[in-house]
């Protein structure tokens, strides 16, 4: 694999991002790079762009794809861009419903990246997917130069202190946080995984993350890229297509949730905290209400659905909603291209945010654009790189009582020129932009 595939005097750039159709933050920094690359070639430089995926090959999937992005994300890319689509699968293969461990996810990374550089392999090797083992692959055996966009560490000192305080989450149950056993095991197994992802990931040319908050556990797991500048840049946040939202005028009591329906983004916690409003705020004779109807405060759940597994969760939810008597005040809103989300955004009054150390976390910014006073959790991102005050910018919590409590200072006893200030500034970031 020396020879490099391509035209003569062409240079190619792969993206390693095996599942480049769906609709996440990730897939954003992906066709944004890809527009970016464009607009090189349009300036003469001449540059083959190939996108590695597991989706099978069918006719017409290019023209499909392209206009997926551009209903999904307004990204336009132009025809003009020699854009070549590497199938790694020949049918479509089911995931199992079932949590996968990091050292079998980073071996069938590996597998795939393998064949991936046998059916093309480029000059540059660009992982946007944060597969740090495919690195030793693509630079040793391919020779390729190898660039990375980091949006989340796979492991980090976080996930070592959380099973270390015997904290249960969404993948550190409470089997093992219950037995000092398994603690110790799964501490020695992380700390060797750290390690061995530390050697791969500096094997990078050239590192890319999207907050400083990446930027610290980077640099502290990736030892060996010290020598290195690490370079933070901002994931795209489409800022400048909310403009053109009012912020000043009264919105609807509408609270609305941007993300995947994955397990780390904890709408479970949504629910719980919009529960606890309702039944301690809303339905308490003593509180002062200073905003028209609020009894019918309605909780969107807006965001996409990748496989049968994040299907699954979503009626997980549902039933949640039901279990917590507050079904006919919650709507989940899958799988709807830009339009829609624009139009649920200029309508919400609060966005709502619950992921634990987010590494970034473009919904939050959009929410905040678009003109919504948003609640984000109190780590990771938000807390260190966009809501940068309590109170000014919007506000941070980690617990449904804190979420619940901000939720009925907003809607139910307000909070005077606090709010007004908030709107103020949610506008100037947005016309700023400083975060896109």
């Amino acid at each position: 694999m020396n020879l490099k595939d391509g035209k003569a005097g062409e240079i190619s750039v792969a993206f390693f991002h095996p599942c480049c159709a769906s609709g996440g933050g990730g897939e954003r920094v992906l066709w944004t790079a890809i527009q970016v690359l464009s607009e090189i070639v349009q300036s003469g430089l001449p540059i083959r762009v190939v996108i590695y995926t597991v989706d099978p090959p069918r006719e017409g999937y290019t023209n499909d794809l392209l206009s997926h992005v551009q209903s999904r994300f307004s990204i336009s890319i132009p025809t003009f861009l020699p854009l070549q689509i590497v199938h790694l699968r020949d049918t479509a293969v089911e995931e199992p419903h079932r949590p996968t461990s990091l050292v079998r996810q980073s071996i069938n990374s590996i597998a795939l990246s393998w064949k991936a550089l046998n059916k093309f392999t480029p000059h540059v090797y660009f992982d946007t997917s944060g597969h740090a083992f495919t690195f030793p692959v693509a630079r040793i055996l391919a020779g390729c130069k190898v660039a990375t966009y980091v949006h989340y560490p796979t492991i980090s000192t976080d996930m070592l202190s959380l099973v270390w305080e015997r904290r249960p989450t969404y993948n550190n149950n409470s089997t093992i946080t219950s037995s000092t056993f398994a603690t110790y095991f799964k501490l020695l197994y992380y700390s060797v995984f750290a390690i061995c992802y530390g050697i791969a990931g500096s094997m990078s040319n050239l590192v890319m993350v999207n907050s400083s908050w990446t930027l610290n556990h980077i640099q502290q797991l990736w030892r060996f890229s010290r020598n290195k500048r690490i370079h933070v840049v901002f994931p795209p946040c489409d800022t400048s297509n909310f403009e053109d939202l009012p912020i000043l005028e009264p919105r609807e009591n509408i609270i609305i949730s941007v993300g995947q329906f994955r397990p780390e983004k904890d709408h479970a916690l949504q629910l719980r905290s919009f529960s606890l409003f309702k039944n301690k705020y809303l339905s308490d004779p003593t509180m002062t209400t200073t905003t028209q109807g609020t009894d019918h405060v309605q909780l969107i759940l807006l965001g996409s659905c990748r496989d049968l597994e994040d299907q699954a969760r979503v009626e997980e939810l549902r039933r949640l909603a039901v279990e917590l008597n507050v079904s006919d005040s919650v709507q989940f809103v899958l799988n709807q291209p830009f339009p829609v989300l624009k139009q649920w955004l200029g309508r919400a009054s609060v966005g709502l945010h619950t992921m634990w150390n987010e590494h970034f976390g473009i919904g939050v910014v959009e929410m905040m654009s678009a003109g919504c006073i948003t609640i984000a959790h109190c780590s990771g991102g938000p807390r260190s790189d966009i809501i940068l005050r309590n109170g000014s910018t919007g506000f941070l919590a980690t617990t449904e009582e804190e979420y619940a409590s901000i939720m009925a200072d907003i809607f139910v006893l307000g909070r005077g020129e606090d709010t007004a200030d908030a709107a103020l500034r949610i506008q100037g970031i947005r016309k700023s932009g400083r975060e896109s």
